[in-house]
């Protein structure tokens, strides 16, 4: 890039954001130096402050401010359902639906021997020790629809099946708007295989 010195740095820092490629980076950090002082500050300070005081919840593993999160400490949840998922990312998209009511259990990954992830490198032992615990009827599965997704459901499955819990996977199959002409073979057979009396 052929930019002073301090928009490169700040340029590079922006290019290092998952997503955000040169010309993103070069957009946004126009877009800083355009702005008036305090509204950088106030960018600054947001992600200081985030930094600061957001860590893990002790118990699900999933970013909060107060330890436990507030959805593990509400008693309007159903606290004998867990559902496992990959990322915080991936709680903040099943909140959105309004529809599970239950815990969640964040892995922070997916096992990925390629990668070098293990079991070792998720929180796996924290799930087994919870639903150890008793008091868990069913863990839902909320992996990613990938090599790796699929490969963590079924290890945690199999560990946790002789805790006597029942596991359970989300459905998977067509996006509403989508095409059948364009759906991969593994979409179309999760489909079918979930599908339900109308």
């Amino acid at each position: 890039m052929n930019h002073v010195a301090p928009i490169n740095k700040l340029v590079d820092q922006f290019r290092r954001l998952p997503g955000i490629g040169p010309k993103s980076a070069t957009r946004l950090a126009y877009f800083i130096l355009k702005a008036d002082r305090e509204r950088a500050e106030a960018l600054a300070q947001a992600i200081l402050n985030a930094k600061e005081q957001v860590g893990f919840c002790s118990q699900c593993f999933n970013f909060t401010d107060t330890d436990p999160c507030q959805i593990c400490q509400s008693e309007a949840r159903d606290h004998s359902l867990i559902c496992v998922v990959e990322e915080p990312s991936d709680v903040a998209a099943l909140e959105r639906t309004r529809e599970f009511k239950g815990l969640y259990h964040v892995l922070h990954g997916a096992l990925s021997p390629l990668a070098g992830i293990g079991p070792d490198d998720l929180k796996l032992k924290e799930l087994l020790k919870r639903v150890g615990k008793g008091g868990v009827a069913e863990v839902v599965m909320a992996t990613n629809p990938n090599v790796e997704g699929e490969a963590t459901a079924m290890y945690i499955a199999r560990l946790l099946k002789p805790l006597g819990v029942k596991v359970t996977k989300i459905a998977r199959g067509l996006p509403v708007g989508g095409d059948l002409e364009y759906a991969d073979e593994v979409t179309l057979s999760e489909a079918f295989e979930n599908r339900r009396e109308m």
